[in-house]
C-alpha cells in the first residue's frame, strides 16, 4: 500500500462523468483508467509512447496514456473508446472497421479508431496519404493498414452522401 504522501487528489472529466479520486503520484494515465476506472478499451502494449495502442484524448486531443501521469489529468476533460462509443461519435468508425476487417485482433483497435474518429471530425477530406499519416503513430500488426484506411474513406464517403463498397 502506498504511503499517503505518495498519493494525490485529482478531479477531472472522464467520458463526460465527473471523477474524483486518488493516485499514486507516480501512476500513469494509462494505469488509472484501466486499474482503478475498469476502463479497459485503453491498452498498454509498449508503455514507451511508440506503440500508440493507449491513446485517449485530453482535452480533444490524442494523447499516450502511458507518458502522461494520472496527477497530469488534473482539471483535464478525458475521452477513451468506451466514452465515443456511450456517445456515438466513435460508432461509423466502429462500424466501418468491422464492415472493411480492419480490426482483427483488436489489440490497436479502441486507439486507431479514436485516432481516425478524431481525423475525420478534425480534418474535411483528408487523403489516403494524410490518413496513413495519422495512423501512423498507432501500430498494428495484423490489418497492414490498407483496411483501416479504406475504413476511414467509407466514412469519408458517408459523410459526403455517397457510399462505395
Amino acid at each position: 500500500m502506498p504511503d499517503h504522501k505518495d498519493l494525490i487528489e485529482i478531479r477531472c472529466s472522464i467520458n463526460g462523468k465527473s471523477v474524483h479520486e486518488q493516485v499514486i503520484s507516480r501512476m500513469h494515465l494509462g494505469d488509472f483508467l484501466r486499474t482503478q476506472l475498469d476502463l479497459n478499451g485503453v491498452h498498454l502494449g509498449c508503455e514507451h509512447g511508440v506503440c500508440g495502442a493507449c491513446t485517449v484524448l485530453v482535452d480533444g486531443l490524442l494523447v499516450r496514456s502511458c507518458l502522461m501521469l494520472a496527477a497530469q489529468a488534473d482539471g483535464c476533460e478525458i475521452q477513451t473508446i468506451e466514452g465515443a462509443v456511450e456517445s456515438g461519435a466513435a460508432n461509423k468508425m466502429i462500424d466501418a472497421f468491422q464492415k472493411r476487417n480492419a480490426a482483427q485482433c483488436g489489440f490497436c483497435s479502441p486507439a486507431m479508431i479514436l485516432t481516425t474518429a478524431e481525423l475525420v471530425k478534425r480534418v474535411k477530406r483528408p487523403s489516403r496519404d494524410e490518413i496513413r499519416e495519422a495512423i501512423s503513430g498507432n501500430y498494428c500488426r495484423c490489418t497492414g493498414y490498407q483496411a483501416i484506411v479504406d475504413a476511414v474513406e467509407d466514412v469519408l464517403d458517408q459523410h459526403q452522401g455517397h457510399s462505395k463498397s
